[in-house]
């Protein structure tokens, strides 16, 4: 019988295959730009993805918050929606033939049909709205703490909670949110981060550095941070943006 070599790590020896794996530092990455596309410099982006070939772009501020349809390569709005003065946007997203549309704290969000953006109804919730996305069963939720909220996409009932984690520290001011390949990729509000979240363990695999991005041409003293991430499922491009940026980019991401 081959005896297990004394060098191996004691998590293996004792199988405890999953300890090892939360010791694991995340990957590091930083970007390439692909392209530069215009940005409305006047949209506090809070929501962002792509269906259908089209950007939906969810933006903030009361008395400023939109839902808009827009051809992105020309930076032209297509349709909008205009939310009631009281009302703050925040996080949006697709789900099957319907678009969801989060607030701050206003605790309601807007249910459109994807096709006309007709409002088809509201539902509530009692935390603060953030982010928003989707991983095609569930929606996924971000309230500016360290807590994913996995949601009935009919009710909006809370179906689970997940901490997010880079190691043994709490990752806080989870924000813009986007599903990509079975990752919950978060802007992390404040900072040129985004981070790569595993939904089954809510364990930071990897972070993306993006400093610099925004050129200093670009930059006016209305220009805010990073946020926004768009994925075109079709042609496997991420497209990131920021509030009150001039410029939208599509990125790919390189290892450091």
């Amino acid at each position: 019988m081959r005896r297990t070599p004394f060098f191996l790590p004691l998590c293996i020896l004792f199988g405890a295959l999953p300890a090892c794996a939360q010791n694991q530092e995340p990957k590091r990455y930083g970007y390439k730009v692909e392209e530069v596309l215009p940005h409305d410099e006047n949209a506090y982006t809070q929501g962002l993805f792509i269906h259908e070939g089209f950007l939906y772009q969810s933006t903030g501020q009361r008395g400023s918050s939109y839902l808009q349809k827009i051809d992105f390569r020309q930076g032209r709005v297509v349709q909008s929606v205009a939310l009631k003065p009281q009302y703050f946007g925040e996080g949006a997203c697709i789900h099957k033939d319907r678009i969801y549309q989060l607030t701050w704290e206003e605790h309601t969000c807007f249910v459109y049909d994807a096709k006309s953006l007709q409002q088809i109804g509201t539902l509530s919730y009692r935390e603060e709205g953030w982010g928003l996305t989707s991983d095609g069963v569930r929606l996924i939720m971000s309230d500016g703490s360290s807590t994913l909220y996995f949601r009935d996409p009919e009710t909006f009932a809370v179906l689970s909670t997940l901490k997010v984690t880079d190691g043994k520290r709490e990752v806080e001011l989870l924000n813009e949110l986007e599903y990509i390949d079975g990752e919950v990729w978060a802007n992390i509000y404040t900072t040129d981060r985004i981070v790569r979240i595993d939904p089954a363990t809510g364990k930071v695999t990897g972070i993306i550095d993006l400093t610099g991005l925004l050129a200093r041409q670009y930059q006016t003293p209305r220009t805010e941070v990073l946020n926004g991430i768009a994925y075109d499922f079709d042609r496997k491009h991420i497209y990131v943006t920021g509030k009150y940026w001039a410029k939208m980019y599509r990125i790919s991401l390189t290892t450091k």
